[in-house]
């Protein structure tokens, strides 16, 4: 067996293109021993294409088993395919930082990469072959375990149907419209800021029974949703991108599309942008399964008034749920109601009215509520409204936490004397503690 040694990182300065400062990384692959073997090889430079190709073909020659490539270049570049036949190669990640690469033809891909576990690629150049349906697959990539593609300008439909895939994230496909991701053993996918927000025939497909943790983030929603077979999934986060307030009928479909295929998880966070859909007058409410495995549930809302009915929507969708995490984003620019009533002999709110005629509808969620943590607090009305809904009704609750925001020090008696009150509020659990932080 040939002995195995490591160049873990050969780092060029990047604000030289000078050829003695960027030599040295041929000239350490060139004394080394013929007869070792490279574990592993990264460098960050910016390097000629021809330079580049040298480098990763010599590292490739010496049984390279993880190749790590950050580059600037002076043009656009192809993508070395010396990689693509070798043998040893178990990690390759390419990220052009300027101005981007081009991949050879999808019949050349197919024929290497068999020994490949993990590939990460950044600012691909797909203008010239916008659809990907057919290059990740079982045959192209039979131990693929990791994909991570970003910045992928062009690219307008990627099928990903990998068997031994595990992890996928695919970020910064702004031109994207359609999304097919299928996977017998995949556990972890992460899909951040893709999708054409202007396309009218967008869509994602994911079929994936072993799945574990989804996060979905800052995408724009798409014209249809479809989500099979997620039976193992136990934690998502959920987020969009719009890029106007209104939103069509269709694309709320497909937000109750997207989170009735999750109904099977144990913690759910959504972003506020999502919690916007939710509120909307024309979401279909009724479309979006129960979540009845969900433990736990992080909502970041601005809570205005028009998301007190989506937010009650939430909660009826999640009767067993335990624990409640609401981070309130305070958007100074919109003044919000302050609790400035009197406790004892003031008629109650339209916020308290609201909540008291959702309590049998919460019964169950009530039952099983334990734990509430509300960050961002400013004793606004909808804030204590609902805190003192949960209290009063709470049957379960131990402990309600909450995290004061930014205040004026002008304000600070004010705020004082409604937490005085909130203390003295009814509460349904003997055992419930209220605490300011």
């Amino acid at each position: 067996m040939k002995p195995s040694s490591t160049a873990k990182r050969l780092l060029a300065p990047s604000h030289s293109f000078s050829t003695k400062r960027l030599d040295f990384i041929s000239q350490v692959l060139a004394l080394r021993d013929k007869q070792s073997d490279l574990r592993i090889l990264r460098f960050r430079a910016p390097l000629s294409f021809s330079r580049l190709n040298g480098l990763i073909r010599r590292a490739v020659r010496q049984n390279v088993q993880e190749l790590d490539v950050e580059v600037a270049t002076d043009d656009y570049f192809n993508f070395p395919r010396s990689v693509l036949t070798s043998e040893s190669l178990r990690v390759f990640k390419l990220r052009s930082r300027y101005p981007g690469f081009r991949l050879p033809p999808p019949s050349v891909m197919k024929g290497g990469f068999r020994s490949l576990h993990t590939l990460s690629l950044s600012l691909v150049i797909l203008y010239n072959q916008p659809s990907l349906s057919d290059l990740f697959t079982d045959a192209s990539f039979p131990r693929l375990k990791k994909l991570n593609l970003d910045a992928c300008f062009g690219l307008k439909h990627l099928k990903v149907s990998c068997l031994a895939l595990e992890d996928l994230t695919l970020e910064n496909c702004f031109q994207l419209n359609g999304l097919d991701v299928s996977g017998a053993r995949l556990k972890r996918l992460r899909v951040s800021s893709c999708f054409d927000a202007s396309c009218g025939e967008s869509w994602v497909k994911i079929s994936a029974p072993s799945l574990r943790i989804m996060v979905w983030e800052y995408n724009a929603i798409t014209e249809n949703s479809t989500l099979e077979n997620l039976t193992s999934a136990h934690e998502a986060s959920i987020g969009f991108f719009l890029v106007a307030e209104d939103i069509s009928v269709t694309k709320l479909r497909s937000v109750s599309n997207l989170l009735s295929g999750l109904s099977q998880l144990h913690s759910l966070t959504l972003e506020s942008v999502c919690i916007e859909v939710l509120s909307s007058r024309n979401y279909i409410a009724n479309v979006m399964h129960p979540f009845y495995h969900l433990r736990s549930l992080e909502l970041q809302t601005g809570f205005n008034k028009h998301n007190v009915a989506g937010l009650a929507h939430l909660f009826k969708s999640s009767p067993t749920l335990n624990t409640l995490i609401l981070k309130i984003i305070n958007d100074f620019k919109i003044e919000r109601r302050k609790w400035n009533k009197d406790l004892w002999d003031m008629p109650s709110s339209e916020e308290e009215q609201f909540w008291e005629s959702q309590t049998q509808a919460l019964a169950p969620l009530l039952n099983h509520l334990s734990v509430v943590k509300i960050h961002g607090f400013l004793e606004c009305e909808n804030e204590v409204s609902l805190a003192k809904f949960l209290l009063k009704h709470g049957k379960a609750l131990q402990e309600m936490t909450f995290f004061s925001g930014h205040c004026n020090y002008r304000d600070s008696l004010r705020r004082q004397k409604i937490r005085s009150q909130m203390m003295g509020f009814s509460r349904a659990s003997s055992n419930a503690k209220i605490e300011f932080l």
